[in-house]
């Protein structure tokens, strides 16, 4: 091999982020080459031909005369070839590590285990609206890499834990950790593991939000750094929260002052006021004007297949959370519709299944329990799934999606509520879960 040591950046795995690390090192004038495991990795025909690459296996002779090596975020750096690296003295980062380097404009840090990309992206037409040149993206839409073209003003960056393994000192403006539940295990190990990742985003930073309502989000920082806190009760002075009236309104509040009222926004369920609540508390950490912030959330009807509304069928409401790929993402799903519908005597029925990915379904059975009538169960590891919330709630199985909406229907009665929510990764079935999404409103809006 020709290549010397010195200067080489070597870029495991390709991918999204992988493509847009290539190409920025190499614009920057690096010494860039490329491994990948897979024989013809996607994205392999975007990147410069003058880029050595080494596909069907990561070459160790390449990672072992890196000067850096930047991870791809799908590629778990316990890896034996990513590991030897390690141990001859060579750093291994991520992307985002990167982009830190490459500006010192302010970072919005954006992670939690659920609601990261609607936080994200409501935020982002935040300050939008406020008139600010701001770029988004990262584990959402356009890679971290990319964004700098746009030379903004503002970054504001979802964050996934597998980007955050291998990120030291992010300096953020402002983090945030959302919430905390178990997702990932297979890759952290365990809760510990997933959590000490996540709390990297708090690296430096100069502001923190949390989540008084999931006190893993809160995290050890010096005591002179500002706090500012949201969660789904009254709030103290200058936190954010919840206010109801008489009425049993709910209104979003900082301290006493009512804001609005949440009948007035699109977005339903109180998992959703808790991410308008923390989109509150960061554009305040960057000086977003009120106004703007609560002109947008007037307008913003959330994300594709987070708890997307899709039609009324016979005074029965479809949503659509194809994204709830984990239990905390389902549970906030049950729990905030289930809420909302229970003052008109409501019932969810609900779709359930997938890849479970090691977790614990258990933690499901109360929230079963209380909001749910049915739950018809799907893909490889439905058996798995009801074994462990059997006795809460009427299980069905159905062998298609297409079979599992059809069951809903006829389960669901007046001011009930069908919920695709299935805790659980898609690939068994689908590509994926936009896949999964979409056929399921396809099969909705063909009812």
């Amino acid at each position: 091999m020709l290549i010397q040591r010195g200067g080489l950046k070597v870029v495991a795995g390709l991918g999204i982020s992988g493509v847009a690390a290539v190409n920025f090192l190499y614009e920057q004038g690096y010494r860039v080459a490329v491994t990948d495991s897979r024989e013809l990795p996607p994205g392999h025909d975007q990147i410069p031909a003058e880029v050595a690459s080494y596909f069907g296996e990561l070459n160790q002779e390449l990672l072992l005369q890196a000067d850096e090596i930047v991870i791809s975020p799908g590629l778990d750096p316990r890896l034996p070839e990513i590991q030897a690296a390690v141990a001859q003295g060579i750093p291994v980062v991520s992307e985002i590590q990167i982009l830190r380097r490459a500006t010192d404009a302010p970072i919005v840090a954006i992670t939690g285990s659920n609601a990261k990309s609607t936080v994200t992206t409501l935020l982002g037409l935040m300050a939008v609206n406020a008139g600010k040149n701001v770029a988004m993206g990262g584990n959402l839409g356009r890679p971290a890499l990319d964004l700098l073209k746009d030379q903004a003003e503002l970054y504001i960056l979802e964050l996934s834990s597998f980007q955050l393994e291998t990120t030291s000192n992010l300096n953020a403006e402002v983090a945030v950790i959302l919430n905390m539940s178990e997702d990932h295990l297979d890759r952290h190990g365990d809760m510990f593991g997933y959590h000490t990742a996540k709390h990297r985003i708090f690296q430096g930073v100069k502001q923190v939000v949390y989540n008084r309502d999931d006190s893993l989000t809160r995290p050890l920082v010096p005591d002179q750094t500002p706090m500012q806190s949201f969660g789904l009760n009254a709030p103290d002075l200058n936190q954010y929260g919840i206010l109801r009236d008489d009425q049993n309104n709910m209104w979003l509040a900082r301290g006493r002052e009512r804001l609005i009222n949440s009948r007035d926004l699109y977005i339903q369920g109180t998992h959703n006021l808790a991410n308008a609540l923390a989109c509150l508390a960061l554009g305040e950490a960057i000086g977003l004007p009120l106004d703007a912030m609560l002109a947008s959330l007037k307008t913003f009807k959330g994300l594709e297949h987070r708890c997307e509304f899709v039609q009324e069928i016979d005074q029965v409401r479809y949503y659509n959370d194809s994204k709830g790929t984990n239990i905390g993402a389902s549970l906030a799903a049950i729990e905030g519709l289930g809420q909302a519908i229970e003052m008109h005597q409501g019932k969810l029925v609900m779709i359930l299944g997938g890849q479970a990915k090691g977790q614990d379904f258990k933690a499901l059975r109360e929230a079963i329990t209380q909001y749910v009538k049915t739950v018809v169960l799907i893909g490889e590891d439905a058996e798995l799934i009801r074994n462990a919330i059997e006795g809460c709630a009427e299980l069905l199985f159905a062998e298609s999606l297409q079979q599992a909406v059809s069951i809903c229907q006829q389960q669901a009665q007046r001011n009930d509520v069908v919920l695709l929510s299935p805790a659980c990764a898609s690939f068994d079935m689908f590509k994926g879960y936009e896949q999964r999404g979409h056929q399921f409103v396809a099969l909705v809006n063909a009812l």
